[in-house]
């Protein structure tokens, strides 16, 4: 179980804990929380569940793989970065802490 911050872009919080084996944006889906829309169920096939992680945790995450770099192009305001798309984020034990925060919109 891991303890995860979700940032709506207006500065709302939402800290949950998400089970291991789940990914960042079930977690998100799981409990409500505004911002994550993940249209395609987890896919990797949008960028509708696109996040900025904290500049704490971009190194501390797995390295993005070629197709989460691809649909990333398709997000709204990517930033080389911060930018993932939390339906490639699995929960474990070490993602305990992680804060992302909500762009503006998701495309």
């Amino acid at each position: 179980m891991a303890k995860i911050t979700y940032i709506e872009h207006n500065g709302t919080e939402h800290v949950v804990d998400v089970a291991n084996g789940l990914t960042v944006m079930e977690g998100a889906r799981d409990n409500n929380i505004p911002g994550i829309e993940a249209d395609c169920g987890g896919a990797c096939a949008c960028s509708t569940c696109h996040v900025y992680v904290v500049p704490d945790w971009v190194e501390k995450l797995p390295a993005k793989d070629d197709m989460e770099e691809d649909m990333l192009d398709f997000a709204f305001e990517p930033d080389p970065e911060r930018s993932r798309l939390t339906c490639q984020l699995k929960v474990t034990d070490a993602l305990d802490g992680l804060i992302v925060q909500m762009p503006e919109k998701q495309i």
